[in-house]
């Protein structure tokens, strides 16, 4: 008997069957003595729209609003060309899946989605729409090598098991279904003027605006203050200089001038000595492994033309070939049980390298920690050393396999030197400090190809007098908050903007376990939708509100929509289901109570228009004159017809034509125009019964005995 696989995307199903080295492909599916392997197009189902359940709902009107199904459905996902039609590949596949899975041959079904909670629900929704009584398995793999492929299929667990990520998963999507059918429509209709893109309001996308929101109006009210600091040029007794800052209980800035100008004046009589020399060696790890949130902030900081979207997908194809672990991560430490694995990868990154010898295998904690790990371990490199990478993946690999090397290398070590000189003056409360610093063991810097600055300071010794060479005022302005690039905005999202004091910052994601806006899978795609629908934009590498942006935020009366905690705790109640710490029937009882007292607010409120959708007349193209009455041959939704219709005339050519459609062809505006001009047009690329490409002449003629137009084919010479 056969088991079928079902993956999540076809490139992934590949990786499946080159790792059980089978070669026999057919129409959607691989097949194998003991595995069949198909493939889904990430979500092959989505949820019923509003109108599918109540036809009332095809026209938004106030009164139909909160609107929540009884009982949430699932269809085929739609045409992105059209959304009334089903997607004909998404219908396909679904045919070929369940063919496969009823198969008298077949006695158990593997889900080979992304372990995570989209991908669970993608494999779940696909196998109960197929109804098929057969055992249904899951393949939890971090990575698509052949090693890991063949360990995790010999290592499945029934997919009951994953019951709380799935319950998660669907809780997430009947939720932000719930919020964003009801708000936005509810919104749209109240402060939105014409019809055109609908005002958007989400559970992710309105805290992660109000943040940028929140920063662009830190530094409209920034008030700039003026401080001063005082500097001085101290030398030695043999003849060696140093520069040192004033400090007065602790503090370098001053907001008046005139204490200082008072104590340059005594400088000019007065002499200093060394009152304290601590010298101490430091040591500097090298920064975490990355994880998603990492990831993009390190690429887009770094480089120009960079978004966290497009690190994602950069990261996202990296996977799929084979050459990084899973991308959509939390986590910046591996599983403990992974040290085997990794001690493989090292020796196949670092060979050939000009400090090969440096590199070395450790188990520290600080790379191996179960308890930092949620779900996914780190990214890192696999044992496949890619030969032949575009530009882009390049970039993000480099970055992921520096940053992995790092770990391996010795701790960069440096020396830090700190003097203190005081002035021989009971009048001068203060003291001159002055820091050094001297790098002596580069270690994983190397891999940074960063120049270290280096601070040297004199030998002195504690007692020794100084000269006092010059010292100087310097005025200096307090500067606004930066704007929010993607690195800070990530950030912010990462943890909703909680600090925990006393704590590593990289280990806050540790003890804020599930507490943030959006997943590291979802931020990036959060953060991309903002811009689209017009409310942020980029300045450089900056984002900020639009003024639409800024309407919105100020007038939409929901306030939780824009709370961090409350977004906050939403996700956190997600991730106790995951836990099953929390129940899908009380997270979404929680969410209903929100959507009806949210949508009677925005009822009650005052109706004002926030956005203004101009009508556009569409220019219409004329494609030739109609052979049946001479009137413009236009296109329609359906096919190329006369414009005069209303007045009888049935010219026509439908786009989905059965006869063009038989060889695998639809007609083209540039067709028509032949057809329409010269009577016949040359049309390459028809399919033959037989599978064959074909040339040739086509011609849409009018029948002698009815009003009916049939095609004809001929041949070019």
């Amino acid at each position: 008997m056969k088991k079928v696989i079902i993956a999540e995307k076809p490139s992934v199903a590949k990786n499946i069957a080159d790792a059980l080295r089978i070669k026999t492909r057919n129409d959607g599916y691989y097949e194998g003595s003991d595995y069949i392997i198909t493939w889904a197009f990430g979500h092959l189902l989505q949820l019923y729209d509003a109108k599918d359940y109540d036809s009332k709902m095809t026209r938004w009107k106030m009164e139909n609003f909160p609107f929540i199904p009884g009982r949430f459905q699932y269809k085929v996902k739609s045409s992105p060309k059209n959304r009334d039609y089903k997607d004909p590949g998404a219908v396909k596949q679904i045919k070929i899946i369940s063919s496969l899975v009823k198969r008298n041959d077949v006695d158990a079904v593997i889900s080979a989605c992304d372990f995570d909670r989209e991908g669970q629900i993608i494999g779940d929704t696909i196998i109960d729409s197929i109804s098929a009584k057969k055992k249904v398995y899951r393949l939890l793999l971090n990575e698509w090598t052949q090693e890991e492929v063949i360990k995790g299929l010999n290592s499945v667990i029934l997919n009951t098991e994953m019951k709380p990520l799935r319950d998660a998963g669907i809780s997430r999507q009947w939720a932000d279904w719930i919020i964003g059918i009801n708000l936005t429509s509810v919104a749209t209709l109240k402060y939105q003027s014409g019809r055109g893109q609908a005002l958007n309001v989400g559970r992710v996308l309105m805290p992660t605006l109000k943040i940028i929101y929140d920063r662009d109006k830190e530094i409209e009210s920034f008030v700039p203050e003026i401080y001063f600091k005082l500097g001085a040029v101290f030398g030695t007794q043999k003849g060696q200089v140093y520069e040192g800052s004033y400090y007065e209980k602790g503090e370098d800035k001053f907001k008046s001038d005139e204490q200082l100008k008072a104590i340059v004046k005594l400088l000019k009589s007065q002499t200093g000595f060394v009152a304290d020399k601590k010298v101490e060696k430091k040591k500097e790890y090298p920064p975490y492994l990355f994880n998603l949130t990492g990831l993009q902030g390190y690429i887009t900081s770094k480089y120009k033309g960079w978004t966290s979207d497009k690190v994602l997908r950069t990261a996202q194809s990296l996977y799929e070939k084979k050459f990084i672990t899973y991308p959509r991560t939390s986590s910046t430490a591996l599983e403990e049980s992974l040290k085997g694995r990794t001690a493989k990868v090292l020796d196949a990154m670092k060979k050939g390298l000009p400090f090969e010898g440096e590199i070395k295998f450790t188990a520290s904690k600080r790379i191996f920690d179960n308890s930092k790990v949620e779900s996914h371990s780190a990214i890192i490199p696999t044992y496949m050393v890619p030969k032949k990478l575009t530009g882009d993946e390049q970039l993000v690999y480099t970055a992921i396999k520096n940053r992995f090397l790092m770990q391996f290398m010795p701790v960069a070590e440096y020396e830090e030197t700190k003097i203190t000189t005081k002035i021989h003056s009971d009048e001068i409360k203060g003291e001159f400090l002055s820091k050094g610093k001297v790098q002596l063991v580069e270690g994983w810097k190397k891999l940074e190809n960063s120049e270290t600055k280096e601070v040297i300071l004199p030998q002195v010794g504690i007692g020794e007098d100084v000269a006092i060479q010059d010292a100087k005022i310097s005025q200096h302005k307090t500067t606004p908050p930066k704007q929010h690039t993607e690195r800070t905005l990530l950030r912010v999202m990462e943890t909703c903007g909680r600090k925990l004091d006393g704590k590593d910052e990289e280990r806050v994601n540790a003890v804020l376990s599930g507490y943030s806006i959006g997943t590291p899978a979802t931020r990036a795609d959060t953060i991309k939708k903002l811009k689209d629908i017009g409310y942020i934009e980029y300045q450089n590498k900056n984002l900020v509100c639009t003024e639409l942006g800024r309407n919105v935020v100020e007038t939409l009366p929901v306030s939780e929509l824009f709370d961090l905690d409350f977004t906050g705790k939403i996700e956190k109640k997600l991730y106790d289901i995951e836990k099953r710490r929390y129940s899908s029937e009380e997270f979404l009882e929680f969410i209903r109570n929100f959507i009806f007292a949210a949508v009677h607010k925005l009822k009650s409120e005052e109706t004002v228009v926030l956005k203004k959708v101009e009508a556009v007349k569409k220019e219409t193209e004329v494609l030739g004159k109609c052979p049946v009455c001479g009137h413009p041959i236009i296109e329609g939704q359906k096919g190329f017809g006369c414009s005069n219709w209303k007045s009888g005339c049935k010219f026509v050519i439908w786009k989905n034509d059965k006869y063009l459609a038989a060889m695998k062809k639809k007609p083209t505006k540039t067709m028509v125009k032949a057809l329409l001009k010269n009577g016949q047009a040359t049309v390459k690329g028809l399919t033959s019964k037989k599978g064959k490409k074909f040339n040739a002449i086509l011609k849409y003629e009018k029948n002698p005995d009815n009003s009916y137009f049939t095609w004809k084919m001929e041949f070019a010479d």
